[in-house]
């Protein structure tokens, strides 16, 4: 197959990257349970290392769940939370290590990670931030717009959702139909030359 033939259509790029933007407004429209699962089923194809699939999401949609996360949240990224249809905790799963047994069988992958926490921790964080950012590539992909925020207070997340300190918090992400006309012009993006390098 040609490399012009496994081209995206320029409209499909758009609707992932040139096109599509934050939001910080949502139109009051639901997500539903259906659309959230359809969402997983893409994001889970994504790569990790070795397979090792660290992400967990926890998908807030109800008002109990809310209250919940409000506290924890930073002043400005309250009200944008609250309006949002869906807020993601896209966490990690601090033994992920213990299921490659069934995630890459091959070898015996969990040796590598057991008893050092160090490498536990940043293989996590890494490719969970990976899995984050293939789940907002994907919910655009099914015609939702994201709004991705670091600003909250992840030791209290963690306290509140996941008490068992199994699952850390990375970021959050809200999800759901984004109001285009509270969106201010595009901020300016870095060139080629100024970011990239080919060595």
């Amino acid at each position: 197959m040609s490399e012009v033939s496994k081209r995206l259509t320029d409209p499909v790029l758009a609707q992932l990257y040139t096109q599509a933007r934050t939001f910080s407004h949502w139109l009051p429209e639901p997500v539903p349970a259906a659309l959230l699962e359809q969402l997983y089923a893409l994001v889970k194809f994504g790569p990790t290392s070795a397979n090792c699939q660290p992400g967990r999401f926890w998908f807030v949609t109800t008002a109990e769940g809310k209250a919940r996360l409000r506290p924890a949240l930073a002043e400005g990224n309250v009200e944008q939370t609250m309006a949002a249809p869906v807020t993601v905790i896209v966490a990690y799963d601090t033994r992920f290590h213990d299921l490659l047994p069934q995630t890459f069988p091959h070898v015996d992958a969990r040796s590598w990670f057991a008893g050092n926490d160090e490498l536990i921790e940043a293989t996590a964080r890494r490719n969970s931030s990976l899995q984050g950012g293939y789940l907002m590539i994907a919910a655009r992909a099914l015609g939702l717009d994201c709004g991705p925020m670091s600003g909250f207070d992840a030791g209290l997340v963690d306290r509140t959702f996941f008490a068992d300190g199994r699952y850390r918090s990375n970021f959050l992400c809200n999800l759901g139909y984004g109001d285009r006309t509270t969106l201010h012009g595009r901020s300016p993006r870095l060139g080629f030359d100024e970011a990239c390098r080919i060595v």
